[in-house]
């Protein structure tokens, strides 16, 4: 089939939608569908377009067997409710001629993901023009979470805003999204179950395995072998509860045999690190490669994943799959009857969001309990075997496609 991907984040990004839409399209060309992609530079975590690519300009290149199309867009310096808006709209302008140079290429699928919302007239446009099926992915519901977490503001501007948002929904063929939560979610919003499909992030199970010695990590870092290790690795940003991080390390400051490492980029690190700059108990990484990702997630005895309690259920966080499956427990801020609260108290500790000395009590009591890291290990490793599998996870997707074009309801 030929598929167009749409969004505004992608490969070479190693966090987030980018990493998940690269290796979604990286999969379905190796399977040798024809798929094309209109995108932006990289520049995310950061907030800087990566050296070797321009904010400027039209670029092509060949990327894993798909042809990408990357367009200009504003980048702010420092990031706000209004700037960003500016910035998704920003892309959503300059991608349009990239969308219509691919009239005469006449996709079978036009496949967008949000964020950005700003995409979608085009897509659905775009489509119905082109006699072609237009999916709507949802990894983040961002006009939720940017008035819940205070980024957009007004009760009248945001019943307007859900209100073009159920409009333009409704007008997708398909609509899938990554936790069952989020499939609730979308029901409310007025899409019927013939058009829903569950498309949850995946990890490379077979890439990411429990290790059977000491991560190599430990030796860089100057971690003792035997000391316990509290990892949070991923997006420092604002949906994060990231100032719950140094307030758990600050209170275990004395904690003998803890240690605390904090990996990532993004608009909240430099506050971070100014929080923690005190303790010796933390250090920092920037992002690392993706071909060293099983060595820093088995860097951990303990994973960290703090959730703002605003934003729950609003995101099922993506680096969930790759903690899993590297056989380690985790300790989630997450109320108990949310999806994300679920699996964290099969494969470790749920804790309410936004406070830090539950964290810290549980990280205490995991840190102290060896058995029982090893057990709820196993249970994680087990988990993502049985749920996150890439290949089983994008066979199904591509089952889904097929049942698009033909017409058919979702399975």
């Amino acid at each position: 089939m030929k598929l167009l991907v749409y969004g505004i984040n992608f490969a070479p990004e190693l966090t987030g939608i980018g990493k998940y839409t690269g290796e979604m399209v990286a999969w379905l060309a190796a399977q040798g569908h024809d798929v094309r992609v209109v995108t932006a530079p990289p520049y995310y975590p950061d907030w800087a377009v990566w050296p070797g690519y321009s904010a400027s300009r039209y670029t092509t290149e060949n990327w894993r067997g798909a042809k990408v199309l990357r367009t200009p867009l504003w980048v702010p310096r420092k990031v706000s409710g209004a700037k960003r808006l500016l910035h998704l709209a920003s892309f959503a302008l300059t991608s349009v001629p990239a969308l219509l140079a691919q009239w005469r290429w006449k996709p079978d699928v036009v496949w967008v993901t949000e964020p950005p919302m700003f995409c979608t007239p085009a897509a659905l446009i775009f489509a119905r023009l082109r006699s072609a099926k237009a999916w709507l992915h949802i990894q983040d519901y961002e006009v939720d979470a940017a008035f819940d977490l205070g980024l957009l503001k007004g009760a009248w501007l945001r019943a307007r805003v859900a209100s073009m948002e159920r409009s333009l929904m409704r007008r997708f063929d398909r609509i899938s999204t990554i936790s069952q939560r989020m499939i609730e979610r979308a029901r409310s919003k007025g899409t019927d179950d013939a058009r829903l499909v569950f498309l949850p992030n995946w990890a490379d199970v077979s890439a990411i395995q429990p290790l059977g010695a000491d991560s190599p990590y430990r030796a860089e870092l100057g971690i003792r072998s035997d000391a316990v290790v509290a990892l949070y690795s991923g997006n420092m940003g604002a949906k994060q509860g990231l100032e719950l991080l140094a307030e758990m390390a600050l209170r275990l400051k004395d904690q003998p045999g803890l240690e605390f490492v904090f990996c990532g980029n993004g608009a909240g690190r430099a506050e971070l690190m100014k929080r923690c700059e005190a303790l010796t108990n933390v250090r920092f990484l920037d992002l690392q490669p993706v071909e060293r990702l099983g060595d820093l997630l088995g860097l951990a005895d303990i994973h960290l994943l703090p959730q703002r309690a605003d934003a729950a259920d609003l995101v099922m966080p993506s680096k969930l799959t790759g903690m899993l499956s590297s056989g380690r427990p985790v300790v989630a801020g997450a109320r108990p009857e949310t999806e994300l609260g679920q699996v964290a108290a099969e494969c470790g500790i749920a804790v309410a969001p936004d406070d830090a000395q539950a964290f810290a009590d549980a990280v205490v009591s995991l840190a102290s309990n060896a058995e029982r890291r090893r057990e709820l290990g196993v249970r994680a490793r087990a988990y993502a075997e049985q749920r996150f599998d890439r290949n089983a996870v994008l066979a199904q997707f591509e089952r889904d496609l097929e049942a698009c074009l033909a017409g058919n309801s979702r399975r």
